[in-house]
């Protein structure tokens, strides 16, 4: 793989106005984020690519990686750097062989290392594990532990990444852990 995410990860909320979704990554990306996710859950597929489109025309401008979270052919379609991978949302070795090898490819593996182990054995680059803190996207989510953050770092050669309810005032003690 030619990209190896590292740095503040920040994932796109739900939102239908390209302007705005996109002034809330310029910020983002202005305020430190190193990797865009884009992640939509409510949107139609012609809104979808709208919106992945601008953001991919944004990250390529400020060159950062997109990654497209769930959608395979949205992040082939649009030529994203990569695609993230929930626990239901396809298989990864799949997936991986349909990037090839110099796209990123994330995983979600909730509060589970083993998740995380299958996830590299399968050919993701990158593994996230949350939500650390409470969220409105996902309220009820599993809280794993900080210290998983650190046996991932030690078991896996993979990026990880900790998601769910970040702030500048929690964020230390998970990069503390091993995120990043």
């Amino acid at each position: 793989m030619n990209t190896r995410i590292a740095g503040l990860y920040a994932i796109t909320p739900d939102l239908e106005d390209t302007a705005d979704l996109c002034y809330r990554a310029r910020a983002a990306l202005a305020g430190g984020a190193r990797v865009l996710q884009y992640r939509n859950k409510a949107a139609s597929p012609a809104l979808r690519l709208e919106l992945a489109l601008a953001l991919q025309a944004l990250c390529a401008a400020r060159g950062g990686p997109l990654i497209i979270n769930d959608h395979l052919e949205l992040a082939l379609q649009t030529g994203a750097a990569g695609l993230h991978l929930g626990g239901d949302d396809g298989d990864i070795a799949a997936a991986r062989a349909e990037l090839g090898p110099d796209r990123l490819l994330g995983a979600s593996c909730y509060d589970r290392i083993e998740l995380a182990e299958r996830a590299r054995a399968a050919g993701a680059d990158h593994v996230a594990f949350g939500s650390f803190f409470p969220s409105g996207v996902k309220p009820g989510a599993v809280r794993p532990p900080p210290a998983l953050l650190a046996e991932a770092r030690r078991r896996l050669d993979l990026p990880v990444v900790a998601i769910g309810g970040i702030t500048a005032t929690n964020a230390p003690q998970l990069i503390a852990a091993g995120a990043g």
